[in-house]
């Protein structure tokens, strides 16, 4: 188990493994080959508050089984929500005679055994379950004091548009015919507000801030919330639009991730496989500059993503992505590692209903040695995108184009407020001439510093 638990949870654990040991049996009885079922178990409570008044309040419980079978190499998924003895039996019986039916894939397979996760004696407590329970009535107090802290200066171009806390626990075990056993508990609770500023010609700017940790002491203060979020709206009013020109573009750090998260995708081991990806040929080659560093770190303390196995069972570990600029491998689940020829990197995801894609755990861009402000004196003069919008990218070559808003900067100081810009360029290119800020921080499963490109194509006016 990832983490020490109460007698209840244990309880709970121990059923749902005893109930998916008996739908394996029975699974295999039906005739299928190999066999692998997954239970998700998740509670939840948020509160959303509008204009001091509660919007909503939502509190589920819900439970789900899947059932992954194979014939042969002909695979089917089925997925059920009511676990009496009929629906069970059913499930199994349906799972059977769809992959009987099911076309022919020569990739379809339970992971490799040899690289399944194997408890150890001693392991390290990753920290991902906190079973702090919160009442709706503390969750509606602490989403009142965002909004109260972000409306706190007074300011009357300033109005909530919303803000919402809340939290969620969940228990995912899973079982697989050759022997696998795993449970996986994670908690997460989040905040966050969001703000309108209008000007004296009624023009509107929305901007937030939020935040979700593993623990709920790790929130930070709501208040400081409210009031990060407040300064967001304000600071956008009076944006202009800009002529259409090519310039620097620094990326903030809360949204630059979104250009890495187009490098992600590019290097998805079925995309490679369909060699649809514009990196397809790429692998082992300089792709950024030598002082990049991209990481994918599962076994992060207290990691939004952070586990010791994946959707498949495969155990996972730390992995330089790219190494002083180089990439060094795909991001591989079973299937896509079988049609390259390669072993699964660990990269697994899946939902109760469906076959394993590819996902990542916790990827970090390390932090470069200047700072925002002193790369936007390099610069010179550009824009600092803090909105994007509307992303598009084509696959095949990495042309990529987004709606953007930010600042204008000149002299490397912030000037004024820009809206309804377009920024565009080749990933290829892009990834090589972006240069990371110092500004890192760790907040979610994929975090990057600021980012600066020279030499975009900004559409405008």
């Amino acid at each position: 188990m990832l983490q020490t638990r109460n007698d209840t949870d244990s309880a709970r654990a121990d059923a749902q493994v005893q109930r998916l040991d008996d739908i394996l049996t029975a699974a295999r009885k039906a005739g299928a080959d190999d066999c692998e079922a997954v239970f998700a178990e998740s509670r939840s409570l948020s509160v959303g508050i509008r204009k001091g008044e509660v919007e909503t309040v939502e509190r589920d419980e819900n439970s789900d089984l899947g059932l992954r079978v194979f014939v042969g190499r002909k695979q089917a998924v089925v997925s059920v929500s009511e676990f009496s003895k009929a629906t069970l039996d059913r499930l199994v019986e349906r799972a059977v005679a769809m992959a009987g039916l099911a076309p022919e894939d020569p990739y379809a397979s339970l992971a490799d055994p040899a690289l399944l996760y194997k408890p150890a004696a001693t392991k390290p407590d990753l920290q991902l379950f906190d079973p702090t329970h919160l009442s709706a009535e503390s969750l509606q107090q602490r989403a009142l004091d965002i909004e109260a802290g972000g409306l706190a200066g007074g300011n009357d171009a300033l109005q909530s548009d919303a803000a919402s806390t809340g939290y969620v626990q969940n228990m995912w075990s899973m079982l697989t015919s050759d022997g696998f056993r795993g449970t996986h508990q994670t908690s997460l609770f989040f905040q966050s507000g969001r703000f309108i500023a209008t000007d004296t010609d009624g023009n509107m700017e929305r901007d937030g801030e939020g935040r979700s940790v593993r623990f709920a002491a790790d929130l930070p203060d709501v208040t400081e919330t409210g009031r990060i979020a407040a300064e967001r709206a304000l600071a956008a009013l009076g944006a202009r639009k800009i002529e259409t020109q090519k310039a620097a573009v620094l990326f903030d750090k809360r949204i630059a991730k979104s250009l890495i998260g187009q490098f992600l995708g590019a290097i998805s081991g079925s995309m490679i496989a369909r060699g649809s990806s514009f990196l397809k040929d790429k692998l082992g080659h300089q792709l950024f500059d030598s002082s990049v560093q991209i990481i994918d770190d599962p076994l992060r303390v207290r990691g939004l993503g952070s586990c010791f196995f994946d959707d498949e069972g495969v155990a996972v570990s730390r992995r330089a992505i790219i190494r002083d600029g180089v990439l060094s491998g795909w991001l591989l689940n079973t299937g896509a590692g079988k049609q390259l020829g390669m072993p699964s990197t660990g990269h697994a995801s899946r939902s109760l209903a469906s076959p394993p894609g590819v996902a990542t755990h916790n990827i970090t861009l390390e932090a470069g040695t200047q700072s925002p402000e002193a790369l936007m004196q390099l610069a010179g003069k550009g824009v600092v995108v803090t909105s994007m919008f509307g992303p598009s990218v084509n696959n095949e070559t990495g042309d990529w184009s987004a709606g953007a808003s930010g600042f204008w900067f000149e002299n490397g100081v912030i000037a004024y407020p820009v809206n309804e810009i377009t920024v565009a360029g080749n990933l290829i290119d892009i990834f090589k001439r972006l240069v990371p800020a110092s500004d890192l921080e760790i907040r979610g499963t994929m975090d990057t510093p600021s980012l600066l490109v020279e030499g975009l194509s900004l559409g405008g006016k």
